[in-house]
């Protein structure tokens, strides 16, 4: 059975939440991994993106998988909130800031070697704990119809200028958007990011929810340019190859360019731990890889694993920042920066 979530928590709760195997290898029956008959997912991942994946993992384990889908902030904000009383087996987020969130709280279990093995160790955690399953590139999407090639900007900083007043658009509730900002945080220093927000918001970036409506908004020419994950893009284009908007990966290779993870993690209040790290293992199969590959036009971090959709740019051409994404675990530091910087309503 599978339980969507459908609340959301006042944002001082979502404060507190800085408080497999081998490719070859078959799912393991449910009795080899312990005597679990259900596993309880938390999951910042959107039902419409992973959902058909979770119901596969049902069908092939032969155990009942419950999940509880919301923000990744939110629901890492309800694990601490619960405790040990939390009913989560596994944390599927789509962010590291907040799987490094919850692991600077401790409430990650080790990962078996053979796990962490599958993937290269800039996407998962330095202690262990947590593993990227698929990844998702910051790039700059834009109006094809409005904006040129040579009038791309190349850094963030080149949003803040005239030229782009009122012209763009962001997600600052959006766990990716959040992560990002978190990043900016880390390469450039505290001051540098608030600099930067304020400075955007004095050039009258436009607010979204998420980032299908800035995608959406885009192409329509209501904006000229979004802050958005590269793989958004391609959920338009499958419905209308003339969708007037493409995606761009800014060259100077600063936080505008970074390779986030949607990962996955065992809790300390996993029932059965074998149970909860064999579906850890599932998204790194093979299955699972191609799935991210061809149905959600994510990178698979598994070597091997060929990306489909047409146009992305190959994961190693990508100028990407030189930064740990470990160090994207205090969620705190940013949503407190949003909110002073009024970026947050």
């Amino acid at each position: 059975m599978f339980v969507k979530n459908v609340g959301r928590l006042p944002l001082v709760f979502v404060l507190l939440a800085a408080l497999l195997l081998t490719a070859c290898m078959p799912i393991q029956p449910m009795e080899s991994a312990g005597e679990a008959t259900e596993l309880t997912i938390y999951s910042g991942r959107n039902e419409n993106l992973v959902g058909p994946l979770l119901e596969r993992y049902q069908e092939v384990s032969g155990v009942t998988v419950n999940v509880r889908y919301g923000g990744t902030a939110e629901l890492a904000a309800t694990i601490m909130e619960e405790g040990q009383n939390s009913p989560a087996d596994v944390f599927f987020g789509q962010d590291a800031g907040a799987l490094g969130a919850l692991s600077l709280a401790g409430r990650f279990t080790q990962l078996p070697a053979e796990i962490l093995d599958r993937v290269d160790p800039r996407f998962q955690s330095g202690s262990g704990d947590w593993v990227g399953a698929s990844g998702r590139a910051r790039v700059f999407v834009y109006n094809t119809e409005m904006v040129s090639m040579d009038e791309l900007p190349n850094d963030i900083w080149e949003l803040t200028e005239p030229q782009w007043k009122g012209k763009i658009g962001w997600a600052p509730t959006n766990g990716s958007f959040q992560a990002f900002v978190t990043a900016v945080r880390v390469l450039e220093g505290e001051e540098r990011a608030r600099e930067w927000l304020e400075a955007m918001i004095a050039n009258d970036v436009q607010i979204y929810a998420k980032n299908t409506p800035i995608v959406e908004a885009t192409g329509r020419g209501e904006i000229e340019l979004g802050l958005v994950n590269h793989y958004y893009l391609y959920r338009f284009l499958a419905e209308d190859p003339d969708f007037q908007a493409k995606n761009h990966h800014p060259a100077a290779g600063d936080a505008g360019a970074m390779i986030n993870v949607a990962g996955a993690a065992v809790l300390d209040t996993a029932k059965d731990q074998a149970a909860a790290e064999a579906f850890v293992a599932f998204l790194l199969s093979d299955e699972a890889q191609t799935y991210f590959s061809e149905q959600t036009n994510e990178y698979p971090l598994v070597v091997g694993i060929p990306t489909t959709a047409e146009g992305l740019l190959p994961l190693a051409d990508v100028n990407t920042p030189d930064i740990d994404l470990t160090d994207l675990d205090d969620l705190q530091g940013t949503l407190e920066l949003l909110q002073e910087v009024n970026a947050l309503q």
